[in-house]
């Protein structure tokens, strides 16, 4: 009698760790989540992101900015800080931080996944939009585009700004 007690008590203990490590996964695959953690480490070191993603659309500001002149219907993310983003962000723009999309992949569920997603932050040394473009990517989004030069390109072209929320 106490060895089956000891044993079921054994197969629970084994069947809760079980489900509580299904329970802490994450929507993301782990192979993203290295990816990512790749993507800081090296802007952590100064170095420039890659010149692509897979399976990721790259664009430049001319084009982002001739979609925004023709009306075409496209959703912009700001991946930058709340700060930053305050001070000065590309007009229509929204801030989803990618710190807050990793700790919470539901911020994206109001997003429609089929409009096109444009992704920037602080240019080619910054790992935040590349790190959110394959998150939006793993998250079942059909366009994801990455401004890899970002906001110092946007500026730089002359284009517009807005600051405040």
């Amino acid at each position: 009698m106490l060895k089956r007690v000891g044993v079921t008590l054994i197969l629970l203990t084994i069947g809760c760790f079980g489900l509580s490590s299904l329970a802490l996964a994450g929507p993301y695959p782990d192979a993203i989540i290295k990816q990512a953690e790749s993507m800081k480490a090296d802007a952590d070191a100064k170095k420039d992101m890659p010149a692509s993603l897979q399976g990721i659309k790259l664009i430049n500001g001319q084009e982002l900015k001739k979609w925004l002149d023709e009306k075409k219907k496209v959703m912009i993310i700001d991946n930058r800080n709340k700060e930053q983003y305050n001070k000065e962000h590309i007009k229509g723009a929204v801030l989803i931080t990618v710190d807050e999309l990793m700790e919470n992949p539901k911020l994206s569920a109001k997003l429609d996944k089929n409009t096109p997603l444009v992704l920037y932050c602080n240019g080619v040394k910054c790992w935040r939009s590349p790190a959110a473009a394959l998150l939006y990517k793993s998250l079942g989004f059909k366009e994801v585009y990455w401004y890899r030069n970002g906001l110092p390109e946007w500026i730089k072209l002359d284009y517009p700004t807005v600051e405040g929320k």
